[in-house]
């Protein structure tokens, strides 16, 4: 397999990562998104949405979008189990991954998107250029303020973000609030103690340097 990668976008960090807890080692390709290397007619022909990562198989077949790409190394790889072992686990797991994804890492590339000079008309990513609005910006950090919030809560309640074990969902939870930190300026509050214990224990494995 090869993993087209890119170490200053958050979501080829969270395939890095699962791989990494899977204890798998793959080719990883580096895509230069500064220089805009997605959108060349080389890249485009490998994910015609031009984002990363890309996990590109030994057939040949390519797969995009992450919670895709983790699901088949789940599938393939089935330990340690980052999706829950029981139905309901599963379901939890998915549920709580899609609620971190759209109320966390989402607003931190919003913010960064619609605030970044550098990243004029190109406000979403993909393969079409949209133009920046300052409000989305401002917007997203509200957002990231109440996810911060609502995330301490979640975890005053359970040891980790889908549960008693660790997931996928801690996986994109960790990832979402260091790309806050270090590309959106916006860095994880003090006073959230169950966030805090969280995010120490979570941070410190291994695979969060992958």
């Amino acid at each position: 397999m090869k993993l087209y990668d890119s170490h200053t976008s958050p979501n080829p960090r969270r395939v890095r990562i699962f791989l990494a807890e899977k204890g798998i080692a793959v080719e990883k390709i580096a895509v230069n998104l500064a220089e805009r290397e997605q959108l060349t007619p080389a890249y485009r022909a490998i994910n015609s949405r031009c984002v990363v990562p890309t996990l590109v198989l030994d057939d040949g077949t390519a797969l995009g979008e992450v919670p895709a790409i983790c699901r088949y190394i789940e599938e393939t790889h089935p330990e340690p189990p980052l999706f829950g072992r029981t139905p309901l686990e599963r379901a939890v797991a998915a549920m709580w991954e899609r609620r971190v994804e759209l109320e966390g890492l989402f607003p931190g590339m919003e913010l960064l998107r619609n605030a970044n000079p550098a990243l004029k008309d190109r406000a979403i990513t993909g393969p079409r250029n949209y133009a920046q609005i300052a409000e989305l910006a401002e917007r997203a950090r509200a957002r990231l303020s109440d996810f911060f919030a609502d995330l301490d809560a979640r975890l005053a309640e359970t040891r980790f973000v889908a549960g008693e074990s660790f997931s996928f969902a801690d996986i994109t939870a960790v990832v979402a609030i260091d790309f806050a930190a270090k590309r959106s300026g916006i860095a994880m509050p003090e006073g959230l103690p169950a966030l805090a214990r969280w995010y120490a224990a979570v941070s410190s494995r291994p695979s969060m340097s992958a």
